[in-house]
């Protein structure tokens, strides 16, 4: 680690635990986020700052004027401009030393090897169940670390499944079945701090597991509450019957 990488980073070097050998490895690492929306924002945004080795950033969708209010890395300059891209200027500006890499692209069984393999960490950072339930399961079978935020109305939720050490429960446990539309920002409504809330907690949890510091239990679901600012934690039980695990459950 050189001078000018002791100096950015010298306020996380002086953590109990993290020092340089936990900033080593986090520089080391790659974080895949899925989803460039407001919680893929604050996620990347941190983990950008906080000196990730790789990032890669998947989206195939453009800046519209209603993402504004909650998406901090887009300014109306940007407005119908490749999400992937005008978040690529804004974070290569905030830390030249990032490998990161923007993908334009919708996330499909065709391409998800492709951009998906060799990740130290996926961040569930979509808009919708089919591509979570795609990540959740290439997750799984490949022992990748998975972290899961969502947010809706005055809510959120996130939930971490160390796929490296666990195979059970499953987000298939927890959603079995849950439509699109029942994730839907555009009909459902949503407060843009909530989101910013999700998604640093996300970061947090990636920097953690990515570092090597701290302990990140497998199926502890959070819950926020934006209205009252509670949260409530819960422990995911595995579910016999579950179409992903299922078989481990039996």
């Amino acid at each position: 680690m050189n001078e000018q990488a002791l100096m950015r980073y010298s306020r996380q070097l002086l953590l109990t635990n993290f020092d340089v050998e936990g900033q080593m490895s986090l520089s080391g690492k790659r974080a895949v986020i899925i989803g460039a929306g407001g919680l893929g924002n604050i996620a990347a945004t941190y983990l950008v700052g906080a000196g990730v080795g790789s990032l890669t950033l998947i989206d195939d969708d453009v800046v519209d004027v209603s993402n504004l209010p909650r998406q901090v890395l887009y300014t109306q300059e940007d407005v119908e401009q490749p999400k992937v891209s005008a978040a690529y200027k804004q974070l290569i500006a905030r830390n030249e030393h990032v490998d990161i890499v923007p993908i334009n692209a919708r996330l499909s069984a065709a391409n998800i090897d492709q951009y998906l393999d060799g990740a130290d960490v996926i961040l569930d950072c979509c808009d919708n169940f089919t591509t979570r339930k795609m990540v959740h399961r290439w997750a799984l079978a490949r022992q990748c670390p998975l972290v899961s935020g969502a947010a809706i109305r005055w809510e959120g939720q996130l939930i971490t499944f160390r796929y490296d050490q666990n195979v059970t429960p499953c987000y298939e446990c927890l959603y079995p079945d849950l439509s699109d539309q029942q994730l839907s920002c555009n009909t459902n409504g949503i407060i843009g701090p909530v989101v910013g809330t999700i998604g640093v907690q996300q970061a947090l949890v990636a920097i953690r597991l990515l570092s090597g510091v701290g302990q990140v239990k497998h199926g502890s679901l959070q819950l926020f509450d934006g209205l009252s600012g509670d949260w409530r934690t819960m422990r995911l039980s595995p579910d016999p019957e579950c179409p992903c695990c299922g078989a481990q459950n039996s």
